[in-house]
């Protein structure tokens, strides 16, 4: 099978580090194979880092033709030293891992190849930056897989972009988190597209098992495994919401 996409590493840190993010911040780009201009997406990236399968989900989205940046948000410090500081940012809503996360959205819209439509779509921790950063009136539309909501959704998301949202019901860190997130977006008018897979448990959308081995048995007993079944209708939802809010004709340039 032909490739279909190009992957390189990005040096981000000018960007990052004038908005007073980090310091020292690297990103994968990976592009279609063919001729832009395509609408962009910011990959932001689960609790364990920038691993490969997260590299398999940015090659996802660049075949289904997007331009597409993902921040390694713990380049500066590794996962050990950057995670818990990330993953509160995460939660608090501001922080250095915001800035990173515009910084890899500038470096889109000043590439010829992207329309200028930016999207943006995260796992676990990412989910929760997904959700937050679709707020600033700077992404177009944002999907949100197994992301911790804010404690006051209310007040953080309001003025979000569209949001499709993903959820397992045997996810057993994440109890009503869908239900939670869809009723604070209707009573906010965002767009959205939120649904709770009966059979799936946190990181589903994965598509093989992640940390440690000797870990990975509690990871399942925990309900964080793949499951494809979900998997493939929550990709399509995020297909078609994508498709609709940033790839459509009359919304481009």
């Amino acid at each position: 099978m032909p490739d279909t996409t190009t992957a390189t590493t990005v040096d981000l840190t000018e960007l990052s580090a004038a908005r007073g993010g980090s310091r020292r911040l690297t990103g994968h780009l990976t592009r279609p194979v063919g001729a832009g201009p395509w609408p962009g997406v910011v990959v932001v990236h689960e609790a364990l880092g920038v691993n490969d399968v997260m590299h398999r989900q940015t090659e996802r989205l660049a075949r289904a033709g997007y331009l597409v940046v993902m921040p390694d948000l713990f380049t500066e410090g590794g996962t050990v030293r950057c995670l818990v500081p990330t993953f509160r940012a995460a939660l608090s809503g501001h922080g250095r891992a915001f800035h990173d996360i515009e910084a890899a959205r500038t470096h889109l819209t000043q590439d010829p190849d992207c329309t200028g439509r930016i999207g943006i779509i995260g796992f676990c921790m990412g989910g929760s930056f997904a959700l937050l950063a679709g707020n600033d009136g700077e992404f177009d539309a944002a999907s949100v897989n197994y992301g911790r909501l804010p404690k006051e959704p209310d007040r953080a998301l309001a003025g979000s972009c569209p949001v499709v949202a993903s959820y397992g019901a045997r996810d057993r860190t994440l109890p009503g988190a869908a239900r939670k997130l869809e009723a604070s977006l209707d009573r906010l008018g965002v767009v959205h597209d939120v649904k709770e897979y009966p059979e799936a448990g946190h990181s589903f959308l994965n598509d093989a098992e992640i940390g440690p081995r000797a870990l990975r048995p509690l990871m399942r007993v925990a309900g964080i495994r793949p499951h494809p079944e979900s998997a493939v209708d929550a990709w399509r939802r995020i297909d078609d919401f994508f498709a609709t809010h940033l790839k459509a004709e009359d919304q481009k340039g």
